[in-house]
């Protein structure tokens, strides 16, 4: 398996240059933002406001980290359902955003702005977030302090370790992973049956 190594900021060259299922160690720059803050932006753009970070060629990780413990630099820093951002992610997407990070399925809406803008969405391991942690060098919040754990931070990581489960001309790991699956597990029947 052939593991690539990227950086932000994640242009449309690299976004191309990604297919689905490919793994991938992530470092640079990536914005933290989970459901109030994506209703914020969201507000912001309708009203014409700036965001609170350029958004052109970025990275947003859905994850509310826990709070730091003494000579660490973020606590656990583990993925959140993706599905509770669709609703606002077609809109990010259409204003320049390249990537998410997140884990589950994402709706048909989200999956054709990906298409139609050159996006694409990362999963990061569930379950995995003390782990993925130890790939966060910094972290400093930028906006929506009032939100506390789910407010936006700039996270700088090196070699964060993703998967790409939807890439940028609608491949679905979730989908072609499962029918390889069942394709392998007839011919194993078939094979049995044959012997």
């Amino acid at each position: 398996m052939t593991v690539k190594t990227i950086s932000t900021p994640l242009t449309k060259d690299i976004v191309s240059s990604l297919d689905c299922g490919d793994t991938v160690l992530l470092s640079g720059t990536v914005y933290t933002a989970r459901d109030a803050a994506h209703t914020r932006m969201i507000e912001s753009i309708k009203q014409d406001k700036p965001l609170p970070f350029s958004i052109e060629n970025a990275i947003i990780y859905y994850v509310g980290p826990t709070p730091a413990k003494p000579g660490q630099v973020i606590g656990s820093a583990g993925p959140t359902t993706s599905g509770r951002m669709d609703i606002f992610t077609p809109d990010l997407i259409s204003a320049g955003l390249s990537g998410m990070i997140g884990k589950g399925v994402r709706s048909a809406e989200v999956i054709d702005a990906m298409c139609t803008y050159g996006a694409i969405y990362f999963g990061a391991l569930g379950g995995a977030g003390a782990l993925l942690s130890q790939c966060i060098v910094s972290s400093e919040v930028v906006a929506y302090d009032d939100l506390g754990t789910e407010a936006i931070r700039k996270l700088e990581v090196k070699n964060m370790p993703l998967t790409v489960i939807i890439d940028s001309k609608g491949n679905n790991l979730y989908i072609n992973g499962r029918n390889e699956y069942i394709g392998a597990v007839k011919e194993g029947v078939q094979c049995r049956r044959k012997g």
